[in-house]
């Protein structure tokens, strides 16, 4: 871990990334918060601002990761933070003047230029850190994960109850600035910043643009490996798309009808700690018995947790269980997240990993309109965890099935490739 903070490199990455994040949910909160307060009699408001944010992942999916790889790294992530900044002074604007279709059509476009920041971000941390530091860089972003669960929340109430939403939509702007300056201050080396050559924008074409992401497709498909951790992704997808109402239908339903606001909040406190706890102790687990057992037990694990979760009628036993699946789930975040950069060749790095988001977009958008239709008429609260449970069982099971042979038959080529690499230097 240390060795990681003596890297100038990481360290402007790793607060560059943290600003940002601190930017998108302070004023995201912040947004909500101001809408539920304002406009009480209009709660659709706030599902069209969750709608401006989510939405936009099926709009660009399929250029994000095709620029990722094409132009400068570095030049990318930073203009991301600073378009973004630079829109969220029009939000500024929109909001002082109660404009209301402008600010959702902000919101929309600052989702949209985000969407460019991750993949250009994972490339340049690829080529900015030693393979060996990839599982100890995922557990620090998993903890930093935890910490957001833990006070995103109750960062953005305290930003709009004490400095209004005009001082957090300043925080936001502030953030953005910040994590664009410290990108354009890194000396990232050039294999990490242009693993593909210099390209020049007006040489960019629709067609140059379907032929890149046609690549990354194919790319993925024949790597069988990739493929079936990639597949995972859209169980992930209607896990997070279930549990994203779930604590609060738990709380409304089922344990607490007249306290639901207070106990669905401390729901995310205790995922949060125990995302924390399992961040800590995850890269350990991981050298100790490598990425595949990690993935497989704690995703079985999670799946007895979370149908623990369904059978219990005490909240206090709700929450400890709460605690203890986000100490599971912790680890099989760091074992995909550093997994990736492992699997992937840098000048592809940035089409595989922008493909990722759309299939677990695709599973939490499944888990929500299946949610909508169902729920309360054909399923109760108690059977939405049996399903979320049998889900992740499934994965754990695939996994199971899948992995093994898959990653003894890539140890065995990589031995082979090195055994070829030393007689030819011999």
């Amino acid at each position: 871990m240390r060795t990681l903070f003596r890297n100038p490199m990481f360290n402007k990455l790793f607060i560059a990334a943290f600003a940002s994040q601190l930017g998108t949910v302070v004023g995201n909160m912040a947004f909500a918060y101001y809408l539920i307060d304002r406009y009480s009699e209009r709660p659709a408001l706030a599902t069209t601002a969750e709608l401006m944010y989510s939405l936009p992942t099926l709009a660009v999916f399929w250029i994000v990761g095709v620029v990722a790889d094409r132009f400068d790294r570095k030049h990318i992530a930073a203009y991301s933070d600073w378009i973004r900044a630079g829109l969220t002074l029009l939000l500024l604007v929109f909001v002082h003047f109660n404009v209301l279709v402008a600010c959702f059509l902000v919101l929309f476009l600052r989702s949209s230029i985000s969407k460019f920041f991750g993949p250009a971000e994972m490339g340049l941390l690829q080529g900015s850190i030693d393979q060996e530091q990839y599982v100890q860089a995922s557990g620090l972003n998993q903890m930093v994960m935890g910490l957001f669960m833990l006070f995103g929340m109750s960062l953005g109430a305290m930003a709009y109850h004490f400095i209004g939403i005009e001082g957090a939509i300043i925080i936001d702007g502030v953030s953005f600035l910040l994590s664009g300056l410290l990108l354009a201050w890194g000396d990232f080396p050039e294999h990490a910043r242009i693993p593909n050559g210099k390209n020049r924008i007006r040489e960019l074409r629709f067609s140059l643009l379907l032929k890149d992401f046609w690549q990354g497709l194919r790319y993925i498909t024949g790597n069988r490996l990739l493929m079936v951790l990639i597949s995972g992704f859209l169980f992930f997808g209607i896990v997070n798309g279930v549990f994203a109402v779930l604590p609060i239908f738990a709380m409304k339903y089922k344990l607490s009808p007249d306290n639901y606001v207070v106990n669905s909040s401390l729901i995310t406190v205790f995922l949060g700690v125990g995302f924390l706890l399992g961040s800590i102790f995850g890269p350990w687990l991981i050298r100790r018995f490598t990425r595949t057992p990690i993935l497989i037990g704690g995703l079985f694990i999670s799946s007895l947790l979370i149908t623990g979760l369904g059978l219990t009628e005490r909240i206090e036993v709700y929450f400890f269980l709460v605690l203890l699946a986000g100490i599971a789930i912790a680890p099989i975040n760091i074992a995909l997240g550093s997994w990736m950069p492992e699997l992937v060749p840098p000048q592809n790095m940035g089409r595989v990993n922008a493909l990722i988001e759309p299939v677990m977009m695709l599973g939490h958008s499944l888990a929500l309109g299946g949610i909508a239709l169902a729920f309360p008429a054909l399923i109760s609260v108690t059977w939405l965890h049996y399903i979320l449970g049998f889900c992740t069982i499934a994965v754990s099971l695939f996994y199971m099935a899948a992995l093994p042979p898959l990653v003894r038959k890539r140890m065995v080529n990589v031995t082979a490739e090195g055994t070829v690499a030393e007689g030819e230097n011999a």
